[in-house]
């Protein structure tokens, strides 16, 4: 997957919302206000994809992926960054990895919150 094709996935996201942050010139996808991706690219162009990730198994994907890092400008435990240009996380993967970014956020609002997009 590319960076359009993982933005084209999360806007299928039930209540997400696309949008691009020109100061930091990146794409960032929400629901409910709380960010789930950011598309960007490094201070060296390169691009990324930063998802958040239980910290557990954020290890476990940067053990196992050498284009899985700690989250770029992002709390280090809590997030990864994806340089999925490289192609080296497979589609699938990445796509589970978007569907954990988005339940992890999900849950983390308040019930009634949640309902609504259930």
């Amino acid at each position: 997957m590319n960076q359009k094709q993982v933005e084209e996935y999360c806007s299928t996201k039930k209540g997400a919302e696309i949008d691009y942050q020109e100061e930091w010139e990146a794409i960032r996808g929400r629901i409910h206000e709380k960010m789930f991706v950011l598309i960007g690219a490094d201070n060296n162009g390169k691009k990324f994809v930063s998802l958040k990730c239980e910290p557990m198994l954020a290890e476990v994907y940067r053990k196992q992926y050498k284009n899985v890092v700690p989250g770029y400008y992002l709390n280090k435990t809590h997030w990864n960054s994806i340089y999925v240009e490289e192609g080296l996380v497979p589609g699938d993967v990445l796509k589970e990895m978007i569907d954990m970014s988005y339940d992890l956020v999900l849950k983390s609002l308040p019930k009634k919150v949640q309902a609504e997009y259930i």
